[in-house]
């Protein structure tokens, strides 16, 4: 009975090991050098407690960032999640086809972020890009607009192509959802005289909507934390409207070399999105308790 037990932990022990090292170690030595002085060019540090938090918490440029960072995300969640969720029940009713237009749906979300960013970005530029030259041609602008570079227009942009990339994979989700609804349930919903709108109320969202919960959550979390698309498009500008809260913990650490207060952003980050996630799971348990009564 003691070899059993040994044995099943040798089994676990990798996967133990491997979140140790690319999970906790992270997470406790960022919340240690979040409160020191720590540079990435001086090797000394010393220990000083709050402080990087407080300077934090004090800089306006944290706050608007953190500001971008929410409108970023909620934007761009409200975005996938309408044009997903309606790709996804157009798919359902779809009889010919349907693979084809499955595959031609999911591209956006089958590139790496880099060939995203880069092909958007040769296709908004202001001087060579096609979109804005054809905009002139078809004499819909006087000028080039910059959609890349004028501080009214980046922002949506982003969260645009944001929207365009990410709702590929709502779609494919719910999609899979909707295909394991019970038909028999739509058959005898209209056999008893109910509308479509009140089958999708009654029959639709209850099969779907710890589906849609997951996703909401996951795609909060990744929103909020994505980097590389607006880094590689905008960096951040102009004049900082597109910066969100990643990339100004990277400008900190990377730009300033400063890595303790770098740290503290990516600690602040974490306690946020996890403050969220358990909202989120809050109200997802009450969902499921409601289901089993």
């Amino acid at each position: 009975m003691k070899t059993r037990s040994y044995t099943k932990w040798l089994f676990v022990l990798p996967a133990v090991i491997v979140v140790a090292a690319l999970f906790i170690y992270p997470i406790f030595s960022s919340l240690f050098f979040s409160m020191t002085s720590k540079n990435l060019i001086r090797p000394r540090y010393s220990f000083l407690g709050l402080k990087n938090y407080k300077d934090i918490l004090s800089d306006p440029k944290f706050w608007a960032a953190f500001l971008n960072s929410l409108k970023w995300t909620v934007y761009s969640l409200l975005g996938q999640i309408l044009v997903g969720f309606t790709a996804a029940l157009a798919l359902n009713r779809v009889k010919l086809f349907k693979g084809m237009y499955k595959t031609l749906l999911i591209i956006p979300w089958a590139f790496p972020s880099i060939v995203i960013a880069f092909s958007w970005t040769w296709i908004l530029n202001g001087v060579y890009g096609i979109l804005p030259n054809l905009l002139v041609k078809w004499k819909i602008y006087e000028t080039a607009p910059q959609f890349l570079t004028e501080k009214n227009l980046a922002f949506i942009v982003l969260v645009l192509i944001n929207i365009w990339f990410g709702a590929p994979m709502i779609m494919v989700n719910v999609l899979s959802a909707l295909q394991t609804v019970p038909q028999d349930q739509y058959e005898a919903a209209k056999i008893d005289g109910a509308s479509a709108l009140q089958s999708f109320q009654h029959i639709t969202i209850p099969h779907i909507k710890l589906v849609m919960g997951l996703l909401v959550v996951l795609r909060t979390v990744w929103i909020f934390n994505n980097f590389d698309l607006i880094y590689l498009i905008t960096g951040g500008g102009p004049a900082g409207s597109t910066q969100t809260v990643p990339l100004y913990a990277y400008e900190m650490g990377w730009g300033t070399k400063l890595l303790g207060k770098s740290s503290a952003v990516t600690v602040l980050l974490f306690i946020f999105l996890m403050s969220v996630c358990i909202i989120y799971f809050t109200i997802m348990n009450c969902w499921e308790r409601e289901e089993n009564k």
